[in-house]
């Protein structure tokens, strides 16, 4: 037996569709990142970006589970004085739903060049139309 450790250019990579509509918004996302990564493939290999390309539609129908829909802030700081800014949940899916699941998907990923490279491999597209139809993806039913 002998361990494979492939190539970045031996990664076979494929295109999947996953649809947002009525599902949480943790289960989406930890499922999004297990397809970002390819820890579900059998050449995965931890130091290269072996994952695929996830393309998630209807992004503005995700739901949050209990009373977080009108608790949930997204914080983050300017780097200047006074400069906390937050946002809550409600605003930010109506403004940029394709941010909330970013977000949470980039929560799931590991930090770094590598993380970065991963989420790049992201689409989120607000409702069901998408320009990825020559890609010709996959339709991925999440398991949650």
């Amino acid at each position: 037996m002998r361990t494979v450790s492939l190539k970045q250019s031996e990664v076979p990579r494929k295109w999947v569709v996953v649809d947002a509509e009525g599902k949480i918004l943790g289960r989406l996302a930890s499922e999004v990142a297990v397809l970002l990564l390819g820890k579900g493939k059998p050449e995965y290999t931890p130091h290269v970006e072996s994952g695929d390309h996830v393309v998630v539609i209807n992004a503005s129908k995700v739901h949050l589970s209990g009373k977080k829909a009108d608790t949930k802030t997204y914080t983050h700081h300017t780097l200047y004085y006074g400069g906390f800014r937050s946002v809550p949940f409600r605003r930010l899916i109506e403004k940029h739903p394709d941010e909330v699941i970013r977000n949470a998907v980039w929560g799931m990923l590991p930090k770094g060049r590598l993380g970065r490279a991963i989420i790049k491999n992201l689409m989120v597209y607000p409702d069901a139309k998408h320009p990825h139809a020559a890609q010709s993806p996959e339709t991925y039913t999440l398991k949650g």
